[in-house]
């Protein structure tokens, strides 16, 4: 499976991502998907609001960047956000394995990570526009309905490392809880909902 193949099927079989993933050059399909991610959050959603003129709710927590501006700053903060927090929790996934004693590969959670990335951003992008056009402003149901999305990408993430790293359920349903705690709150600093 090339890489186009093995991110639509993100989309509907979670063992044909975990199977295309299986022979992939590691990391790189890793960087390209989260670096897509970050380019279709740039792009597709936070360069439109900035162009509309839009201001995020919470305000932004930087006095640094203004929140009148803030969208327009997330077009280049978001991609290198999305970037260093990946990096940061992949390596805190290799060395919570390390320190359990158990064999880990950094490259094969960075390619299954960055995959997952992209399946679920490219959904949530689609899906925050849905929102959008509607004209529902409730940011905290959409961060609610966000959450029941990315467990599909949880799922995913779980079965790659059970099946690609040899990883227990238990072991892998741990790391992802630990990636969720870690995340979300690094997340919440500097994303904002588009409503």
């Amino acid at each position: 499976m090339n890489f186009l193949q093995v991110w639509l099927a993100g989309y509907y079989s979670p063992s044909r991502v975990v199977e295309g993933l299986r022979n992939a050059p590691a990391p790189h399909w890793g960087v390209y998907g989260q670096v897509g991610r970050g380019l279709l959050d740039a792009l597709l959603l936070y360069l439109p609001l900035a162009l509309r003129g839009e201001t995020p709710s919470p305000p932004s927590y930087w006095t640094l960047f203004p929140t009148e501006t803030y969208y327009a700053t997330l077009i280049w903060l978001a991609p290198v956000f999305l970037i260093v927090e990946w990096l940061l929790l992949c390596a805190v996934l290799h060395v919570l394995l390390r320190l359990l004693g158990r064999r880990s590969d950094i490259d094969q959670i960075l390619n299954i990570t960055g995959m997952v990335a992209l399946i679920v951003g490219a959904f949530l992008v689609a899906w925050d526009w849905i929102w959008i056009l509607a004209g529902w402003h409730n940011e905290v149901l959409l961060g609610i309905s966000h959450m029941l999305i990315v467990v599909w990408g949880l799922a995913i993430t779980v079965l790659g490392m059970v099946r690609l790293m040899d990883l227990s359920l238990g072991l892998a349903l741990l790391l992802n809880v630990v990636w969720v705690a870690l995340g979300w709150p690094l997340a919440t600093l500097v994303m904002r909902a588009p409503v």
